[in-house]
């Protein structure tokens, strides 16, 4: 018999938007035979709302959000849950385990997590990084996401961590919960295709670049990325390769007019922020053509993006902190915000061997596929589940 299975937090299913979707969309597809799925999906269109409906054997239902920005995914998440216990409190779903992404609604599960147990639900919960940590937030709401996966984790029970860093923190801070938790890595999409799309061509030409003679990041424009360190330092450089930025800009123009003010990058013509790219297959091909990688993230757990630059792209250039080392390990190069470490790595990677690019590839690989495959990821969660 089928065990019944939520799954709330992300956009949707098959959303195609960023990490949980993908998650979410990968979990489906490598275990929908073993569970009943409930999937919610955020429609922010009224004309797009179906109600509820199946798709690929997932109980899909339709949740109207107006655009409320930062808020959107808070809202999304308590319309979500509270659905879902009242399909629970009804007997329409019995025996269920929900899975929680993120840590958005933590002080409400004190009123929900009492109800899951009056129905035998089980709850797990993935924390994600800790947003608590990002720059981007006003100390008042870093305070309410602190909260938040407090409650997270005292009120379910089980914590899931993608990252061993998180999961040590986890057990040290919240160690009076005694709450069971596990660490169990997010997967890299092997079934994506590369391809040279007719969009992508025509930025390579606006952008004059070309294949394998630049370096490349992808990731949110926001500074705890180190958009700063690694700009600067590539400037310092002396590497005639390009740097390729794909980046939202247009979500922080503010914070593009001060590292401009501040580094005064556009007289250096190697510097070309191309925009966002989200045909998966043209990101795929600009990780599979980049000459390297350089991966500047410093919040939050495994990262999907170094994953995919670990499983497509030669040489990886990490940013030194636990969430990158404990993934890249000997494989990849790292940097700090120290004056000159960076530029240093880059001018090294530049003059590296054919040989010594393919040792490096194969450590990649090798990480990839023994660690990071969404096989692996889903099974792990089966034995939680």
């Amino acid at each position: 018999m089928k065990k019944n299975l939520i799954i709330v937090g992300s956009r949707g299913y098959q959303f195609k938007y960023g990490g949980w979707e993908t998650f979410v969309t990968n979990f489906v597809d490598y275990s929908n035979d073993e569970f009943n799925l409930y999937i919610p999906y955020l429609i922010q269109d009224k004309k797009n709302y179906k109600g509820n409906y199946i798709n690929n054997n997932v109980n899909v239902h339709d949740i109207y959000i107006g655009k409320l920005g930062f808020a959107t995914m808070f809202q999304f998440t308590i319309k979500s849950i509270r659905y879902y216990l009242r399909l629970i409190s009804r007997g329409e779903i019995k025996d269920a385990t929900i899975i929680i992404l993120g840590c958005k609604v933590g002080p409400l599960m004190r009123f929900w997590y009492p109800k899951f147990k009056k129905y035998n639900t089980k709850v797990i919960i993935n924390p994600d990084g800790l947003e608590w940590k990002r720059e981007k937030w006003a100390g008042w709401i870093k305070k309410c996401f602190k909260i938040s996966e407090r409650d997270h984790v005292k009120y379910s029970d089980h914590v899931v961590c993608d990252s061993k860093a998180i999961k040590k923190y986890i057990d040290s801070e919240y160690k009076d919960f005694k709450r069971d938790s596990s660490f169990i890595a997010y997967g890299a999409d092997k079934k994506i295709t590369s391809e040279k799309t007719e969009d992508l061509t025509n930025l390579m030409d606006k952008f004059k670049f070309s294949e394998k003679n630049y370096y490349l990041v992808v990731g949110r424009f926001v500074p705890e990325n180190n958009y700063e360190t690694v700009i600067s330092e590539f400037m310092k450089s002396k590497t005639k390769r390009d740097l390729v930025i794909v980046t939202n800009l247009d979500s922080n123009l503010k914070f593009y007019d001060e590292l401009e003010e501040k580094l005064h990058f556009t007289r250096d013509e190697r510097i070309k922020f191309i925009g966002s790219v989200y045909n998966q297959k043209a990101l795929k091909y600009l990780r599979e053509n980049a000459y390297a990688y350089i991966h500047g993230h410093s919040a939050g757990g495994t990262n999907p993006s170094l994953l995919e630059a670990l499983n497509t792209t030669k040489i990886n250039i990490l940013f030194d902190v636990a969430y990158n080392t404990e993934v890249g390990g000997e494989a990849c190069f790292y940097f700090s915000k120290r004056n000159g470490s960076l530029k240093k790595e880059i001018e090294k990677c530049d003059k590296l061997t054919t040989k010594e690019i393919n040792i490096r590839e194969k450590l990649e690989k090798d990480i990839i596929n023994k660690k990071y495959t969404w096989e692996k990821v889903v099974n792990d969660y089966k034995k939680i589940i």
